[in-house]
């Protein structure tokens, strides 16, 4: 299957990226709403990704400060085609941007991935909606979407 994928704005498209995030982090993940979105929502680059039948299946992120997040895929498109598209293009619009780092609020349990990867541990372990995560960055010319699975 091959995906597309596109930049979005927030204002415009905001109902339809709710939609896919709140089925995905809300309703299936159990995160409240509350913390789903934020502030940084209205700051951000968004994208949508596309199935082959222009479905949107998928949304994620890229905030001011290169943190890639709120990547959500519904269940059915969960697979590496769909992360490596959706990822590659935030990192693609971080670099447009001027960016030479990008950052990500990894699950405790992927960390050791990433990091075998060229991700170097940034601060401590926090907690994120219940879930204990570390951030790792990574410079824009290291980056590899090999380590990625799930970054819900």
């Amino acid at each position: 299957m091959s995906y597309h994928v596109d930049k979005v704005s927030w204002l415009q498209k905001k109902a339809l990226l709710k939609q896919i995030r709140e089925r995905v982090f809300v309703y299936e993940l159990h995160i409240p709403k509350e913390v789903e979105f934020d502030s940084l929502d209205a700051l951000s680059e968004h994208v949508i990704i596309h199935s082959e039948e222009n479905e949107a299946v998928g949304t994620g992120r890229l905030s001011p400060d290169g943190l890639i997040s709120r990547i959500a895929v519904i269940q059915s498109h969960r697979n590496r085609e769909a992360y490596t598209s959706l990822l590659n293009f935030l990192v693609l619009l971080a670099s447009e941007k001027g960016l030479d780092t990008i950052y990500v609020n990894c699950i405790l349990d992927e960390v050791p991935n990433f990091v075998e990867s060229g991700f170097l541990k940034q601060g401590c372990v926090f907690m994120e909606a219940g879930i204990p995560r570390q951030k790792l960055r990574c410079p824009i010319s290291s980056f590899n979407t090999e380590p990625f699975t799930m970054l819900h």
